[in-house]
């Protein structure tokens, strides 16, 4: 987990030493990133070190056809995380249901940030033992209110594995299927360089179908190969540059209270500026 969320976590199993400080208790995070990186995880396994209720809120939960019947779901998802605390409250797609009002055509859709916002601040005590977490693959698109202190307080970049990250990933899609040994998985692992979670479980599954293609062919079982995983890496392109791509004119040209720092300071070490 990262560092900042364990922070979090930290932060809302023991409030009272951080309290005793003046601290106040962060009220919610907002993760970043290409999609397949794991942000769903993330929020599930914060859920899991708080030993909270983890209840996951998409744009199909909420919206409504009705007039005025999207804002009462988003208010009865709110009721719900209040009475079941403590508890992770996760809005995924969060640019869907909170995108920036000056870029809404209909009200209704205006409306619905503007009841997210006031179900967000709350009521003190109301929502005390209610942490969100959301997460989106276009910050950009987000309304700045969201972002503001005592809302979403901190935004984290949620970025692809690194090589160990990469290579543990590997094993655990590989687990219970039948590998020939050995398999040198730091080898694919540093060949799969910007590939998300998302895209080494394809990677995974595609080594599988090459195996299988190869059993059906001889007439006998045949292992997944070193070589089926490095074919299967070679044909699988990272879905995560095209989001690069994108960012990096935001992260350049309108990073207004330093949003992108981080992305931008990954961007330099990778050379991709």
């Amino acid at each position: 987990m990262p560092r900042e969320l364990q922070e979090v976590v930290d932060f809302l199993r023991g409030p009272e030493k951080f309290q005793r400080l003046g601290a106040q208790v962060p009220k919610g995070v907002l993760l970043v990133g290409p999609p397949g990186t794991g942000k769903t995880l993330l929020a599930r396994a914060v859920a899991g070190e708080m030993q909270a209720h983890f209840i996951s809120v998409g744009l199909s939960d909420v919206l409504d056809m009705w007039l005025g019947e999207s804002e009462r779901k988003l208010h009865e998802v709110f009721e719900d995380a209040r009475k079941r605390v403590p508890c992770v409250l996760f809005f995924d797609e969060l640019d869907g249901l909170g995108r920036k009002r000056s870029l809404q055509r209909h009200s209704y859709v205006r409306n619905m940030v503007n009841v997210l916002l006031a179900e967000m601040d709350g009521v003190q005590p109301e929502n005390d033992g209610v942490f969100i977490l959301a997460a989106t693959n276009h910050p950009w698109d987000v309304d700045a209110a969201l972002r503001r202190p005592g809302r979403l307080d901190r935004v984290l970049l949620v970025l692809p594995p690194d090589v160990p990250a990469r290579e543990a990933i590997l094993r655990l899609h590989l687990k219970g299927k039948p590998v020939e040994l050995p398999i040198d998985f730091h080898r694919l692992a540093e060949k799969a360089a910007d590939l998300s979670g998302a895209d080494l479980a394809h990677v995974c599954n595609c080594a599988t179908e090459l195996a299988m293609d190869e059993s059906f062919r001889l007439g006998r079982t045949q292992p997944i190969t070193f070589g089926h995983l490095e074919q299967a890496l070679a044909e699988v392109q990272p879905s995560t540059r095209a989001w690069f791509d994108t960012a990096r004119n935001f992260a350049l040209f309108a990073n207004e209270g330093g949003l992108y720092d981080d992305l931008l300071s990954y961007l330099r070490a990778r050379r991709m500026l």
